[in-house]
């Protein structure tokens, strides 16, 4: 079973500390929210969880191997990852943006086997995008483009997701898409780590709540044992009304 693992993870960079300690474990099945303030550690666990930031302490397995031991095409076998800044160096069209999914396999969107080829299909049919596929990237909304995003790491056929702030800057409509679509890989057998800023939504999707602050983890749970109006108070300095995956917050202490 594909398994991304970290075990008292720590990383620090010229004397500041960004991630201390933690324990994290992402398996098919699960929708896990990373949730945290800003400057809490969350991009920086993802990253050395992945082996693309060096830790300082513990350790990260990507089905049991050392992640910073693979190199980047099994890496991407294994899991795929939507970084927070997803720029394209040039305005290809979005079956040839989608295609880039299939790089890992040594496929080109010249040279696209049958496999690789399905594999697209079915990411470009998933996102939403038979429409767009012919459609250069610079001419799609921030939401579309969001779309093509995602489209590209299910054409990795991963059964792993890390995804950081993949609804950032969309509106509500293009924010439950999004999730809508993560949530579909899950139900269909993967596992996805989403690192999220609205509790609200977080709480409607995901399986798993991990809370950060001060660069540690502070709970880890479902919603229903770990959303509470003290735990938004102590992550994020607000008053909050909490009723069952309802969030409503009233204002800051």
């Amino acid at each position: 079973m594909a398994e991304l693992l970290t075990q008292n993870l720590s990383v620090e960079t010229a004397g500041t500390t960004l991630v201390k300690d933690a324990n994290l474990r992402l398996v098919p099945g699960e929708l896990v929210a990373l949730l945290g303030p800003n400057g809490a550690g969350k991009t920086s666990l993802l990253r050395a969880a992945l082996g693309l930031q060096k830790r300082t302490a513990g350790f990260a397995t990507l089905d049991g191997t050392d992640s910073q031991k693979l190199s980047p095409m099994k890496r991407a076998r294994r899991i795929a990852y939507l970084p927070q800044q997803r720029s394209l160096a040039w305005p290809n069209t979005v079956r040839d943006v989608v295609a880039l999914g299939r790089f890992t396999y040594g496929a080109a969107p010249g040279r696209l086997g049958q496999q690789d080829a399905a594999a697209i299909d079915t990411a470009i049919e998933r996102c939403d995008l038979l429409h767009h596929m012919d459609r250069p990237t610079d001419t799609l909304s921030g939401g579309e483009l969001a779309r093509v995003h995602c489209a590209r790491a299910f054409a990795a056929e991963a059964p792993l997701l890390i995804a950081d702030e993949p609804i950032a800057a969309l509106d509500p409509r293009h924010q439950f898409r999004i999730m809508d679509m993560v949530r579909q890989f899950v139900d269909e057998g993967g596992g996805a780590l989403v690192v999220l800023h609205d509790i609200a939504l977080a709480a409607r999707y995901a399986t798993r709540m991990v809370w950060m602050k001060d660069s540690r983890i502070v709970a880890d749970g479902p919603p229903e044992e770990t959303l509470t109006p003290g735990r938004l108070a102590e992550i994020y300095g607000v008053r909050a009304r909490v009723e069952g995956k309802s969030v409503e917050i009233e204002g800051t202490l």
